[in-house]
């Protein structure tokens, strides 16, 4: 296990004690941002399900995809981000600015880690803007009014909601959650989202007992569901090609990993 670089601390909220899925998900694909504590829970999921790591890595190429297909195809110019996570290489900011510089993205996450690094998520292009909200998923509402002092909601939004519900777990609350997000946003507006399922067609019943661990061990609890739950996220939108898929095979592209049991779709407002 390779030594794990020690994060910048600038948060009373931050507990190095306790993995957190944000410094895990960092040292599954390979970043620096994380705790012993956190690569020692991160080696044991991985130990208990191998292919943790490969739906990290399809996770975060789905995101470039999406973007990209968002920007190009859709003229989408306005991303909330919720759930971002630890700023990587290829963050959405600098995907959409490449596309559009005028591009606005509204990041979303309530981990203290995250907020030590946001200043990383703030150097966007001149011409857009870059901005980011400390709050969580479980307040929509706080989301949505304070995104709306940098993008205009009376104008389409990508609404990019990656790995992020699974830490809602009444599915209900994750319904509304949804459901409330959207209906702020105008027509011709995208949701793009992806959930881990314990589905066996994709080989996700192996994260039942690692996410039984994980919860034991680890901050947030988390939660796997069927496709046909993950599938009720998008309900009032309609799905875009191909429909809801791993999240490896969304427009897979030459060279992309064979299915991994994380499904992703993207769905636009009518």
């Amino acid at each position: 296990m390779s030594e794990g670089h020690t994060p910048t601390s600038g948060s009373a909220r931050l507990n190095t004690g306790v993995a957190h899925n944000a410094r895990v998900w960092n040292y599954w694909i390979g970043g620096k941002d994380n705790y012993e504590v956190d690569q020692q829970v991160g080696e044991h999921v991985a130990g208990m399900f191998p292919v943790i790591r490969e739906v990290a890595r399809a996770d975060r190429w789905f995101l470039g995809r999406a973007v990209r297909f968002l920007g190009r195809e859709r003229g989408i110019r306005q991303f909330l981000d919720i759930g971002t996570g630890l700023p990587t290489a290829d963050n959405t900011h600098e995907i959409a600015q490449r596309i559009a510089p005028e591009a606005r993205i509204v990041y979303v996450d309530n981990d203290p880690i995250v907020l030590t690094h946001a200043r990383t998520l703030l150097t966007g292009t001149r011409e857009g803007a870059t901005d980011y909200i400390d709050a969580d998923v479980h307040d929509p509402d706080a989301i949505l009014q304070r995104a709306a002092q940098t993008l205009d909601l009376t104008r389409p939004v990508a609404v990019m909601m990656l790995g992020i519900l699974n830490f809602v777990l009444d599915h209900d609350e994750a319904r509304e959650i949804v459901r409330g997000v959207m209906t702020a946003v105008p027509s011709g507006s995208c949701l793009a989202l992806t959930h881990p399922t314990h589905d066996s067609a994709l080989g996700g019943e192996g994260q039942i007992p690692a996410m039984a661990f994980w919860n034991e061990n680890a901050t947030p609890p988390i939660t796997a569901r069927s496709r046909e739950e993950i599938a009720a996220f998008f309900e009032g939108l309609e799905l875009l090609e191909p429909g809801l898929v791993s999240c490896s095979q969304w427009r897979a592209e030459p060279g992309s990993p064979a299915p991994v049991p994380q499904f992703g779709a993207v769905a636009v407002k009518p």
